[in-house]
């Protein structure tokens, strides 16, 4: 049984700690786009793992896939490993496809170059070189894993790369160049410690499938990053949504069983781009602060607002959500009122689906509803039926507005923080 785990907002909706909950009645974890900018964390018997590359499944100690649709960099993957393996992990059940696309050393220059160029006009990209590989990848100038297996190849492309690349740092960048030997000295050596680890991932996946196995797909940051779907430009280069799950794993999609969809109990994003729930001031500092809001992989605080149900009801359609998992409910607590985004003004107009126009959607002001708070302490509650009564009709009026129930709860950072009101997997 396939099923995908998907961001319904922003991204950063703890999607690593729903995946290593759910991790425990899979057999296979697949991550199937991003890069080292997704960034995961994960609280395990009280220890805090950071994940950027490697499923949050590995800390269940099941076989943990990185897909063709992710974008990686050995350096990264190899400390990923290496930490891993001191905590007590298993890292042979690592398994990264044989066709994923590398980031290279330049990839990182020409993303960081780029974003300054950009102005008052930049995207937010966390500089890890995402964006740039993927553009090699379409434009079919990228190295893959498979050429940095075969060393003779794998020098001749990183010439040939470089005389272009260099041209560009050089004359339009005004940057110093690479070396192509040291550079590909340097990852050859890298090449030695991934070996191991290569497969065809997309084989391993649909035996696992064939057999009557559980494979659960993590996707990274979340359908508003999505670079067909999101708030385009200030997206990422992938497909975060459930499409993504089949193009970057080699898996049809009718093998997906269901897909289920990973929201925070109110909204946040790191980088620009309109965000029309926002909450500026105490407010926003409050949920900040409470919410631990700062990215995990680059430390940027995260713009928090409230609910926007606009955004939740447009993530169930476009990736066909079957139901919801609401995390970080106990942030909220002890507020004496909330409010939802239930839609949009504009121009004197209501405004009910996200419009994908960005000067419209920039534009819009949310029209809220106040549902009472609670002002209980959440966080050692196990089931849905011991939750106060406010909170469980919070739960129930997001279910009413996005149009899908709610599977799973958060009530902390913790894996026993988690209330299941439904079967993922039944």
């Amino acid at each position: 049984m396939a099923v995908v785990l998907v961001g319904a907002q922003w991204g950063d909706e703890g999607k690593g700690k729903m995946t290593d909950f759910l991790a425990e009645k899979a057999d296979v974890v697949v991550r199937y786009q991003g890069g080292s900018n997704a960034g995961h964390t994960v609280v395990v018997a009280g220890k805090t793992h950071k994940l950027h590359l490697i499923p949050s499944g590995i800390l269940a100690g099941k076989i943990s896939v990185i897909g063709n649709g992710v974008v990686v960099d050995p350096g990264q993957m190899l400390r990923e490993i290496a930490g891993l393996e001191l905590a007590g992990c298993d890292p042979s059940l690592v398994k990264l496809s044989d066709i994923a696309h590398v980031i290279m050393p330049y990839h990182h220059r020409l993303d960081s170059l780029e974003e300054v160029g950009r102005g008052d006009r930049k995207i937010g990209t966390t500089q890890r070189g995402i964006g740039p590989a993927y553009m090699d990848k379409a434009a079919r100038s990228g190295i893959r894993v498979v050429d940095l297996l075969n060393p003779a190849l794998f020098r001749e492309k990183v010439a040939y790369q470089l005389t272009q690349v260099n041209h560009l740092l050089e004359r339009v960048y005004d940057s110093e160049g690479f070396d192509p030997d040291q550079m590909a000295d340097e990852y050859l050596e890298h090449a030695e410690g991934l070996a191991p680890h290569v497969c065809d991932t997309s084989v391993l996946i649909n035996d696992a499938l064939d057999e009557g196995k559980k494979v659960l797909f993590e996707g990274a940051q979340g359908t508003m990053l999505d670079v067909d779907h999101g708030t385009y430009p200030y997206v990422t280069s992938s497909h975060p949504t459930a499409g993504g799950a089949c193009i970057g794993t080699g898996v049809g999609p009718t093998k997906i069983r269901k897909v289920i969809g990973v929201a925070k109990a109110y909204t946040s994003r790191v980088g620009d781009g309109p965000m029309p729930s926002e909450l500026h001031g105490d407010m926003g500092e409050l949920l900040r602060e409470r919410g631990a809001e700062y990215g995990t992989t680059t430390g940027r605080p995260r713009r928090v607002g409230w609910l926007d149900t606009v955004i939740l009801r447009y993530s169930v359609r476009v990736s066909g959500l079957a139901g919801l998992c609401i995390t970080k409910l106990d942030t909220l607590s002890g507020l004496e009122t909330i409010k939802v985004a239930t839609a949009y003004r504009h121009e004197g107009e209501r405004v009910a689906e996200y419009p994908h126009d960005l000067g419209v959607f920039g534009e819009c002001e949310p029209e809220y509803v106040e549902l009472p708070g609670w002002s209980e302490d959440i966080t050692g509650v196990r089931s849905h039926s011991d939750l106060p009564a406010a909170a469980q009709d919070y739960l129930a009026a997001i279910e009413e507005m996005a149009g899908a129930p709610v599977y799973m709860i958060s009530v902390g950072p913790g894996r026993e923080q988690t209330i299941e009101v439904q079967g993922v997997f039944e």
